[in-house]
């Protein structure tokens, strides 16, 4: 108790750096409020099952949450959820802290609808507690006044949880009738919200525990099964609790193997998570009884001794009479009878424990003054059960009774809910039909306009876009027939007055430039590759006229790759030839042409670059610009098909030496598409 003690102060000088001054501050604006109760509202939704699989991470998440949010509704809603973390790792006493910090704030406010579900997860809680420790009375009471709130709340997804606590209270005080009839308004809750079927387990293994109590196994084996459809969607927790039910079934049945079965199953699943110490410990309790039952009293010894420190830590009236019961039987197991006296004059029973608890109790006790030779006592308890007995019965029997008419009540009701609402559905579809018949035949007719509008406008497009692709193609054609004579014209007119002598390499260089201008009139793009290997063949053909003094330079910088870089054929070939015609053939001195290639952020730039003396209008050399004409048309029209367009620019710059020149620059966009 005193390291619960520590822990509980622990986390209190945690939460009071959280909140300062407790329900001293609310949100100036209510939009303001809205907006950070939708946060939260979204915040839980998605880490709900964080609550039980990670409790601690939750708090600490939710710790943080709460001390930025500036409405003390919103900070309380999130202190809420450190609350029900605090109950997932069994944190008894800092659980109760927060229920006095939530109810004073709820009791200075006034009433609202998102006030009444802070309200009711509090009462929640606070019956969970009282379960917890035995005070069953106490967590009725609470769960009660939860349903009551969540009536007057924004939430009735969340009532039938609350209406699982309140059934699983009344199962413990003993009126199964009333917890089945909890379970039943429950399942008929989801039913008419439309829940989905994972929201149903929890009922189903309740309805199966409630019919368990009632010795009616069919019916338990039946919702057992139900809920084990979704046992994969369950959380540990709930895992947890449908396993124990099933093991508590096949122990009242005397099938204590089976349900030694699933009880260590729930010992497998709660050791991968360490805040599940009740579950763990529960399974313990139940395990030592079960080893008790087959006499193997080693193993019942080991289990009682793993789980007795846990209970008395938290206070478990109800745990610890069960586990002193376990001991007496034990004892005259081993032929101890004195550590058995022992024990039955330090225990006592409370108001709290159930009559099956009291019977067991009674039959050890019957066991140990038969063994100690003390016949009549033993009669006396022996006539104590027998009375106990007829008593469970005839309260079984009219639970039994009870369940019942409360099932024949509740299905008349639904039964009546359903007549009239199937009549009321009758006359809506009569109504209906004739509105969706008029409304079919108008919505046929507007879809059969609305298809041949259609299929006219496609046909149309369709016409239009081949026009164009038939025009676009022909001008291309006629481009590409005027360009391929005109260069060849020109190379074969210099060739000839240039000439002295035949040699075979200038005949092959020739030929190879026929051939190739040839291809590259054919196509409509190149690689820069080849682009470049046919203007170099024309370079190394002028430079036997031009001399020495000319000197070309061709520079690609490396992050360039001319096999994967396409570009319009003879782009830079048309440059390249008006520079050496007009401007470097005629000009004294060193005669100097530049063509570099390099990347930019948009794609790939080509400059091409002469020390000629620019690019004049008005000069005896310009020539009819035929070239440079076929490759704007050329670029131009491909432009039209892309998004980002080839980029051209030419101006005269002046260089380094002072010389002027022509610059020709060209910028290929990435992503760029050269199909027609």
């Amino acid at each position: 108790m005193r390291s619960g003690l520590k822990s509980c102060i622990g986390f209190f000088l945690l939460l009071w750096t959280g909140i300062v001054l407790p329900g001293a501050c609310t949100c100036k604006g209510g939009g303001d409020m809205i907006s950070e109760m939708r946060e939260f509202d979204s915040f839980f939704s998605t880490h709900v099952d964080s609550v039980a699989t990670a409790p601690r991470r939750m708090r600490t998440q939710v710790l943080q949450r709460m001390k930025a949010a500036k409405d003390s509704l919103v900070r309380y809603n999130y202190l809420s959820v450190a609350l029900k973390t605090c109950l997932a790792t069994s944190d008894i006493d800092s659980a109760q802290l927060l229920i006095r910090e939530i109810e004073d704030f709820t009791g200075r406010q006034p009433f609202s609808h998102r006030l009444a579900d802070l309200q009711s997860e509090c009462l929640n809680m606070k019956g969970n507690i009282y379960s917890r420790k035995g005070y069953i009375d106490s967590a009725e009471i609470c769960f009660k006044k939860a349903y009551e709130w969540r009536l007057q709340g924004t939430k009735p997804e969340t009532v039938p949880d609350i209406l699982i606590n309140l059934a699983d209270a009344n199962n413990h005080l003993g009126r199964l009738d009333m917890g089945v009839f909890w379970y039943r308004k429950a399942l008929l809750i989801c039913d008419s919200l439309n829940m989905p079927s994972d929201r149903k387990f929890p009922i189903y293994y309740g309805l199966a525990q409630g019919y368990m109590t009632l010795r009616d196994y069919e019916q338990c084996d039946y919702y057992s099964e139900l809920a084990a459809k979704n046992y994969d969607e369950m959380l540990p927790d709930e895992k947890h609790f449908y396993l124990n039910n099933r093991g508590n079934s096949y122990y009242y049945r005397g099938d204590y193997a089976t349900a030694i079965g699933y009880f260590r199953k729930v010992v497998e699943l709660v050791k991968d998570y360490p805040d599940m110490r009740w579950g763990l410990n529960l399974s313990y309790l139940n395990l030592s009884d079960c080893f008790l039952q087959r006499n193997e009293a080693d193993s019942a010894a080991k289990y009682l001794d793993l789980c007795e420190p846990f209970f008395k830590e938290i206070g478990s009236t109800t745990a610890l009479y069960y586990i002193d019961t376990q001991k007496i039987e034990l004892a005259l197991q081993r032929k101890d009878f004195a550590e058995a006296r022992r024990l039955l004059t330090v225990s006592k029973a409370s108001p709290e424990i159930d009559a099956d608890m009291i019977h067991i109790r009674n039959k050890y006790l019957q066991q140990f003054h038969e063994e100690t030779g003390n016949y009549q006592r033993a009669y006396d308890y022996l006539k104590k059960n027998d009375r106990l007995d007829d008593s469970i019965r005839n309260e079984r029997i009219r639970m039994r009774t009870a369940d019942l008419t409360l099932r024949y009540q509740q299905d008349s009701t639904l039964m009546a809910h359903k007549v009239l609402f199937q009549k009321q559905e009758n006359e809506v579809l009569a109504l209906r039909q004739t509105r969706l018949v008029t409304l079919a035949i108008a919505v046929i007719a507007f879809l059969i306009a609305v298809f041949l509008y259609l299929y006219n406008r496609k046909k149309h497009d369709l016409l239009l876009a081949q026009n164009r692709r038939t025009v676009s193609t022909l001008r291309l054609e006629n481009i590409r027939n005027r360009l391929s004579p005109h260069f060849i014209f020109n190379v074969l007119n210099q060739e000839v007055v240039n000439r002295r002598e035949e040699e075979k390499q200038e005949l092959a260089s020739l030929v190879k430039l026929m051939r190739r201008n040839l291809e590259l009139a054919e196509q409509l793009c190149v690689t820069l590759s080849e682009e470049l290997d046919f203007v170099g063949t024309y370079i190394d053909l002028e430079s036997r006229s031009l001399g020495a003094t000319f000197r070309p330079d061709i520079k690609i910088a490396e992050d360039v790759h001319p096999e994967q870089v396409w570009l319009p054929s003879m782009m830079i070939q048309i440059p390249v030839e008006n520079s050496v015609k007009h401007a470097l053939r005629g000009k004294e001195g060193e005669r100097n042409l530049w063509i570099t290639v390099d990347r930019q952020e948009r794609g790939i730039r080509i400059k091409i670059t002469d020390n000629g003396g620019g690019y004049r209008p008005d000069s005896r050399h310009r020539g009819t610009g035929t070239g440079m004409k076929v490759i704007m048309q050329t670029i131009q029209i491909l432009n039209m098909k892309n998004k980002e367009a080839i980029d051209v620019a030419v101006h005269n710059v002046t260089l380094p030496g002072g010389e002027v020149g022509c610059e020709v620059t060209f910028l290929l966009p990435d992503k760029y598409d050269y199909k027609i």
